[in-house]
């Protein structure tokens, strides 16, 4: 199927018809659409199919355990009301270089995997990369089949009912062991190629970034009897909260980003008694995001509040000579830093030479239904990866 058949067949799964964005989380229906949809082109190429012990999957061209293979692809799930492109073009993008490959008669010589990582935007269950971060070691299996969702639905809850064993959760040496190189294609997260004019980057690594979760007590009340001297409210606390970690932000040149609040009971009509929000702080360096974090918990604490840190990932580079590789390759390209985490980083965190391939956003927007990224370009990009396969597999 070309790369426009896939598009279309992806297009609306898990599409919102109110936002027009795409509801995507890992262990739910629409994932299960999406695995089949996978599970089908690895098929229909005649790759073969294996699902690892956090749930990934790859779809193998030539045997896996012969040599250690160059791995491609991405994710398909999304944030709440993301865009189309985040994740599925880099696996979209993946099956239609492998099959320029084939159009040309190419022989690869090493084994080649289309991959789709599982759960990696965390947005059910909290932990980003969590696919990855299971496999890798990086997360600790136990703590990964007790995290839940806002249903309190734990992780292994879903993992079973969706069919797939929890108890199998943990560093998978034997998957890991197949991969001797990973390139991600994936869209870009900004502007930088628009100000750039060019249609394609290689990357050269990932920021320090990081979640925290924000709980500020309270005292329940009833919104129209309770004078405004008597009332212990917690939403006026976690409003200052945002406004300090902007400040932070700004001070320490990072970003930081409360885009997450559960406010208990949530009625209109009354005082909450609780408020949990999520913090997501992002920078060149650790020290940078630290001090935001630092700054933003002294207000939470002077509030009688906790930061509890949910997940971190310390600055990670890609392998530095792939990179110049790939961007020579492709005939010297722009290469990039990002602010945005990626399964990639953790891949390469855990000693996996990964290097990534951004395409151009020319609005500039991600995480949105106005994420886009033109024909023309997505193509470029598939030529692109096809290009760099070649190369790899010699």
């Amino acid at each position: 199927m070309s790369f426009d058949g896939m598009w279309a067949a992806l297009e609306p799964v898990g599409r919102h018809p109110g936002t027009g964005g795409y509801r995507r989380y890992a262990w739910t229906g629409e994932d299960a659409t999406l695995r089949d949809w996978f599970a089908g082109e690895a098929a229909r190429r005649g790759l073969d199919l294996t699902t690892d012990r956090a749930g990934n999957q790859w779809a193998w061209w030539g045997d896996p355990d012969a040599t250690p293979g160059l791995a491609i692809g991405s994710h398909l799930d999304s944030v709440p009301d993301g865009g189309a492109f985040d994740g599925p073009l880099g696996v979209v993008s993946a099956f239609a270089a492998l099959d320029a490959l084939r159009d040309r008669d190419v022989a690869p010589g090493r084994p080649i995997a289309v991959v789709n990582f599982g759960d990696e935007e965390g947005a059910r269950f909290g932990v980003a990369c969590a696919g990855s971060r299971i496999i890798t070691g990086a997360l600790d299996p136990g703590r990964a089949r007790g995290l839940t969702d806002a249903d309190g639905i734990s992780m292994a809850e879903a993992m079973t009912k969706a069919g797939h064993d929890p108890a199998h959760l943990g560093r998978d040496a034997q998957t890991l062991g197949r991969v001797g190189t990973f390139v991600e294609l994936h869209v870009e997260q900004g502007r930088a190629l628009v100000d750039l004019d060019a249609p394609l980057a290689v990357g050269s690594g990932i920021w320090p970034h990081g979640r925290w979760r924000v709980e500020l007590p309270g005292e329940a009340n009833h919104a129209g009897t309770t004078r405004l001297a008597d009332r212990h409210d917690p939403m006026l606390a976690f409003a200052s909260v945002v406004l300090a970690a902007r400040v932070a932000a700004v001070r320490n040149d990072a970003l930081a980003t409360c885009g997450k609040v559960r406010v208990d009971p949530n009625a209109v009509n009354a005082v909450p008694s609780q408020v949990t929000g999520w913090l997501d702080a992002r920078g060149p360096s650790a020290a940078q995001v630290r001090a935001i974090v630092a700054e933003t918990a002294e207000v939470v604490t002077g509030h009688g509040g906790i930061v509890a840190e949910e997940s971190w990932t310390d600055l990670t580079p890609f392998d530095p000579a792939l990179a110049d590789r790939l961007a020579r390759v492709l005939g010297d390209v722009p290469v990039l830093g990002t602010g945005a985490g990626h399964d990639a980083g953790i891949l390469a965190a855990a000693g996996v030479p990964a290097a990534m391939l951004f395409v151009r956003n020319p609005t500039g927007v991600s995480h949105s239904p106005a994420e886009h990224a033109d024909h023309a370009d997505c193509l470029s990009g598939v030529a692109a990866l096809a290009t760099v396969i070649t190369d790899l597999t010699r």
